[in-house]
């Protein structure tokens, strides 16, 4: 089983946004084979507090765009960790000590990765934002 078109069209929406927002180690995991809930997580750190809000904002924001609901914002408030539901994707943005200790990409290395495509940067240089 593979990731649905449709989640990996919008992990790719939600990566680009986050990039916008300078996120960093963005990286899309196909959980289609091991997840009921959802399938396709992508994954990006923030430096700060105010850098994981930005990201979540500019995230929303992009997937209003597209036309997809959120389903549900868990972890906004705290500003560490903030966990999008997108039905078929799951977007979680976490400071990069949150990331270091949970460990997401260790927990699912065994699910393969949705490759992105690289993003133009402001001044036209593609970025390799992806770990």
């Amino acid at each position: 089983m593979t990731a649905d078109p449709r989640a990996v069209a919008l992990v790719t929406e939600a990566a680009r946004a986050a990039d916008r927002r300078k996120g960093l180690a963005i990286r899309a995991i196909d959980v289609s084979s091991r997840l009921p809930l959802a399938d396709a997580f992508l994954l990006v750190t923030g430096n700060s507090e105010r850098q994981v809000g930005a990201i979540v904002d500019e995230v929303e924001q992009a997937m209003a765009k597209v036309g997809q609901p959120l389903r549900r914002r868990e972890g906004h408030e705290v500003g560490r960790w903030v966990l999008l539901d997108y039905d078929e994707a799951i977007i979680h943005i976490q400071h990069h000590e949150d990331r270091a200790f949970y460990g997401l990409d260790s927990l699912w290395k065994d699910c393969p990765a949705i490759v992105l495509p690289a993003f133009p940067g402001e001044d036209g240089d593609e970025l390799a934002r992806t770990a």
